[in-house]
């Protein structure tokens, strides 16, 4: 009964960083006393700093028996990698996601902002 107790202290304290770079959320995980800890990650696309945190877990590591030590509270985090919109010939978010959305209507400005200046612009005859 102990151990769920100090479990139910721990997940009021635990940071919500979901949807965070990862460079950011462990910033506040570690704020928070805890440790992060890669759990899983989706994707290759980027580096871990920038990679978007998608689901945390608490959980509180014991110490290795007969050290004396302390517990470890730490804060699986699993990662999206990936980056942009996917398509046929590369991964990464679904179209229908809001992060698809933002990717593909980040994309449809670039591409238009390239448009405009690359089409030279006519002068008048004179």
């Amino acid at each position: 009964m102990v151990l769920w107790g100090a479990g139910v202290a721990q997940a009021g304290s635990t940071p919500d960083v979901v949807g965070q770079k990862y460079s950011d959320a462990q910033t506040a995980i570690s704020g928070a006393s805890l440790t992060p800890v890669v759990s899983t990650v989706v994707g290759d696309q980027k580096a871990w700093p920038d990679c978007q945190v998608t689901n945390t877990v608490a959980r509180t590591v014991p110490p290795p028996e007969n050290s004396g030590g302390s517990a470890t509270n730490q804060l699986l985090v699993s990662l999206n990698c990936d980056d942009g919109e996917a398509s046929a010939k590369t991964p990464g978010f679904s179209a229908a996601s809001p992060e698809g959305k933002a990717a593909k209507a980040a994309a449809d400005a670039a591409a238009k902002a390239a448009a405009a200046t690359a089409t030279p612009t006519p002068t008048p005859a004179t």
